[in-house]
């Protein structure tokens, strides 16, 4: 397993070791012993998994402390462009975003610690996206920043995207105040 450092400090890019052959491929997506020797002592609570069309936005999302979630996101089949925005006031790159692609053929995967909004945009159809949680889900500590907010500047490279009205009505980065 290859673990990357991005510009944005503790948001990292992991390559599992992948075998492949005539069959196929096998590959660990996640070996706890693996993740803590490199640091990575994470308690994952929870799996969630999605399925959408080409043209599918979801994001800016993240819970609020106390249940703040870390994410290791994945994509198990399709494709999407995976961007983050760090929303901790005391990170050196507060309100910076990465943007990453993510997609069944490169295997590639994201740890996203607690204090980063997170969305995604789906590349192809029928895209499967999975991540595991560090946090349960709590619906009264979610929110959501506003997917094209210019001050974050996103390049999602695309003008009009499928999006579910919580994301039409996500917060201006200029408007909020961040509890991380």
């Amino acid at each position: 397993m290859q673990i990357t450092a991005t510009p944005i400090p503790d948001l990292l890019i992991i390559q599992p070791r992948v075998f492949e052959d005539t069959r196929g491929h096998f590959f660990e997506p996640y070996n706890k012993s693996v993740f803590r020797k490199n640091g990575l002592d994470i308690d994952f609570v929870q799996d969630n998994q999605s399925l959408s069309q080409a043209g599918v936005l979801r994001g800016l999302h993240f819970q609020n402390p106390p249940f703040a979630q870390g994410k290791l996101v994945r994509v198990i089949k399709g494709a999407i462009l995976d961007a983050v925005v760090d929303i901790r006031k005391k990170s050196p790159a507060y309100g910076k975003h990465f943007i990453l692609e993510l997609n069944e053929t490169n295997k590639t995967m994201l740890w996203i610690p607690p204090g980063f909004a997170h969305g995604f945009l789906t590349l192809e159809d029928h895209t499967i996206f999975s991540y595991k949680c560090s946090n349960y889900y709590n619906k009264e500590s979610e929110d959501c920043l506003l997917w094209n907010d210019k001050d974050i500047a996103v390049n999602w490279g695309i003008e009009a995207p499928n999006l579910s009205d919580k994301d039409k009505n996500g917060k201006l980065f200029k408007d909020f105040v961040s509890n991380f």
